[in-house]
Parts: structure tokens; sequence; C-alpha cells
């Protein structure tokens, strides 16, 4: 009875450690894949790290005022698998990048489905 009992406190344990990491994740629910804004500023940081990449852009609004814009990308592998290196983005570059916009109106976006990217009036081509 000891052995099946311990068994079975392995098994639940082990599935709690390997499901926490998935329920961890947010996904896209966030965003309105919908819709889609064009972001056109200023790069002022690139993030190449885990779990996403980031490019931090400042814009201007309708008003002329700067709005910073947080874009979400997947994570550095899948953006090196697409053509994104480290090195794709700098800050101070000019960038207009289409991105899906977060549902709740805050500057944030996904590219993780960007089709169009310019970098300093070039269009991005991996």
């Amino acid at each position: 009875m000891r052995k099946k009992l311990a068994a079975i406190s392995l098994v639940i344990v082990a599935f709690v450690a390997f499901s926490v990491p998935l329920f961890a994740h947010h996904g896209t629910s966030v965003y309105d894949l919908t819709k889609t804004v064009t972001v056109k500023g200023t790069v002022t940081d690139y993030v190449w790290a885990n779990p996403h990449v980031y490019v931090k852009v400042d814009a201007k609004d309708e008003g002329g005022n700067i709005v910073h814009w947080d874009l979400e990308a997947q994570n550095p592998l899948s953006e090196r698998n697409v053509g994104w290196s480290k090195n794709t983005f700098k800050p101070g570059d000019e960038v207009e990048i289409d991105a899906k916009p977060a549902k709740n109106g805050r500057p944030v976006g996904s590219i993780g489905y960007t089709t169009r990217i310019i970098i300093n009036g070039k269009q991005f081509k991996p």
C-alpha cells in the first residue's frame, strides 16, 4: 500500500511541476487579432531575451503627444528562424511596424503576426 501511495504521489508532483509553466504563459488573448495598427516612431529599446523579444517605440498620437509602445514578438529562437537577430533594431532607428493592438486600448501590441516592418525607410526582408 505504501509503494502504491508513493507512486501516486510522485505522479501528482510530476504533473504539477510540468504543468505550472503552461499556465504561466498568456498567449495572444490580450491582443485583438482582427485589427492592425501601424506604429510609426523611434526605437527606444530592443530587448533580445527570453521569454519574448520586445521592440519599444516612441510614437506620436493624433494629437502630437508621445506614446510609448511596447511591441512583443516571439522568443529569440523563433525570431531568428524568420531572419531577426539581436542587431535587427537599434535605439534611434525610425520604424513603421504593423502590430496587433491590445484589446484594452493600451499602447501594447503583438508583432508575432507582422507582415510589414520598415526600418530607416527600408522594408525589412530577412
